[in-house]
């Protein structure tokens, strides 16, 4: 297991853009998938970006092309940049570790989460 702890939520206007940052403990954060996840009023949380262990990414439909997740083993560190924000991207975003080399899209492949960091997108 490793613990998550997240960073970088704010306000924003539509059109702008936030970093979203997650540091992870423990030793063996390079052999985790990481991912990034969202859970918005009322809706079950959904899956956004994930990162293997050797940077390769897959990302949802709705965030394609306007975020982007990286990873650097050296600082135990997996950010999510999310430029071009709209109001549909206000939510209560989360880190999650993987104990696996390969990345998953579903929530229950993430046995590591952080605590959660809101991100709102004003119109």
């Amino acid at each position: 297991q490793v613990q998550l702890v997240e960073s970088g939520g704010g306000l924003v206007q539509a059109g702008g853009s936030l970093r979203l940052s997650c540091a992870a403990s423990g030793r063996t954060f390079s052999s985790y998938a990481m991912g990034w996840f969202r859970q918005a009023p009322g809706k079950e949380r959904e899956f956004v970006a994930v990162t293997s262990r050797s940077g390769g990414s897959i990302y949802s439909s709705s965030v394609k092309g306007r975020f982007t997740i990286s990873r650097d083993n050296a600082k135990n560190t997996v950010d999510l940049q999310m430029n071009s924000l709209k109001p549909e991207d206000t939510a209560v975003y989360y880190c999650a570790a993987r104990n696996s080399v390969w990345p998953s899209t579903a929530r229950a492949d993430f046995g590591s989460w952080g605590q959660g960091t809101q991100v709102t997108v004003s119109s």
